[in-house]
Order: C-alpha cells, then structure tokens, then sequence
C-alpha cells in the first residue's frame, strides 16, 4: 500500500470518526453555521470598526477583503477540478457510513473552499488588527465553520486542512500586498500602528455571540414546537 494510499485511508477513518457524533440540535445548528449569511451580523460588524477605525483609507482594506475571498473561492474550486477527489457524501462507499445532512454539496471536495474562505479572513484579519484577543477568537471560530463541513458529511479532514493552507497563504500575501501599498500612499502607516481597542474586540466578539445565542435559540424553539 503507497503512503498516499494510507493517507487516503486514515483521512476516511477520521472522517468516519468525527462525522458519528449527531444530535438533532446540532444538525440545524451546524447546518446554520455553515451558512454565510448566518454570520452577517459579525461580518457587517467587523466591516462598521474597519471604516470606522480607518476612514477614507478603510478602502484598501474593504478591497483586500474582497480579493482574499475571490481569490480563496477561485482557487479551491480550481484544485476541486485539478484533484477530482470525491467528497464523502458523492463516494459510493463511504456515503453509506455517513451522517450527510442538509445537502452533498459538489461533486469534488479537495480542497474546501469554506475553509480557504474562513481562514483566509481569519489569516488577514488577525494581521491586520494585531490584537491577541482577537487572534484568540477568530482562530476557533473559524475552526467552527470547518467542523460544520466535516459534521454534515461533505468534506474529509484532509480537504479542510488543505483548505486551511490554502486560506491562510492566501491571506497572509494579501495583507502583504495590502503593507506595500500602504507604505508607497500613506507615510503615517495607518494600519501597522492603529492596532484594535478592546472596546472594538468587544464589540466584535458580542456581535459573534450573538449570532451563537440567536441561532441555537432559534432552533430550540422549533424543534420544541416541532417545525423542524
């Protein structure tokens, strides 16, 4: 057996491993996580403090962020293509074993662009604000987005960490080109010395604990009332 055989083989049986743990609650609340449009409330906060913090020159950084998304989306879904590995919920095999729920997703999942997209934002972000506290909270939560596509059967590990990698590099070379472009137009080096307040860390961690309140509540009350 070749070690890319027994690679295969090991990321199949953590899969298996991590994707047998389900509850009710959890399929709903995962499923909503995984969501984009679940996390507005953080997003738009995060976007308010960056205009706010930086004013006219916030229009790198909202143009930055708009690059590290394009640019991790496009290129995860350009390595699916290339690689053509299955993910578990189309795999013949292993898609009986599975807890798929919600939907299969693509045909291809190496690598998983909702990992290249989170940790790409959490990559720049934590660059770009210097605040352990907030390096501290967004690493986890991006670890959370991950772990919903391993939970609802539509990404191996071994496509989340390649994702991982992928966003991380892609985030870290747009924070780079973001610093050179800085140090040609603004001499005062506005985003290297205006580092996050902890009112600001604040704000941003209230408005993600909000989003978690929200959704498990929501879902509380439907599965009690039976909607769900």
């Amino acid at each position: 057996m070749g070690i890319i055989q027994i690679i295969s083989e090991l990321d199949k049986s953590a899969f298996l491993y991590l994707n047998s743990y389900h509850n009710d609650l959890m399929d709903y609340v995962m499923t909503l996580f995984t969501f984009t449009t679940t996390w507005l409330l953080f997003y738009g906060t995060t976007l308010y403090i960056i205009i706010r913090k930086y004013g006219r020159k916030s229009v790198p950084v909202i143009i930055s962020l708009v690059l590290i998304i394009l640019l991790a989306d496009q290129l995860s879904g350009v390595i699916k293509h290339l690689v053509m590995r299955l993910r578990p919920s189309n795999d013949p095999v292993i898609a009986p074993l599975a807890h798929v729920f919600f939907s299969k997703g693509g045909l291809y999942g190496f690598v998983s662009s909702h990992a290249a997209n989170a940790f790409s934002f959490a990559a720049f972000s934590s660059l770009l604000f210097r605040n352990r506290g907030y390096t501290i909270f967004i690493y986890p939560w991006a670890c959370v987005i991950v772990y919903t596509r391993i939970y609802l059967g539509v990404h191996y590990p071994g496509d989340i960490l390649g994702g991982i990698v992928l966003g991380s590099l892609v985030g870290w070379s747009i924070y780079r080109l973001l610093i050179y472009v800085e140090s040609l137009a603004f001499p005062v080096h506005p985003y290297q010395r205006n580092k996050l307040n902890i009112n600001e860390l604040e704000t941003i961690t209230i408005s993600a604990a909000m989003v978690v309140f929200f959704t498990f509540s929501t879902v509380i009350l439907m599965l009690q009332n039976e909607l769900l």
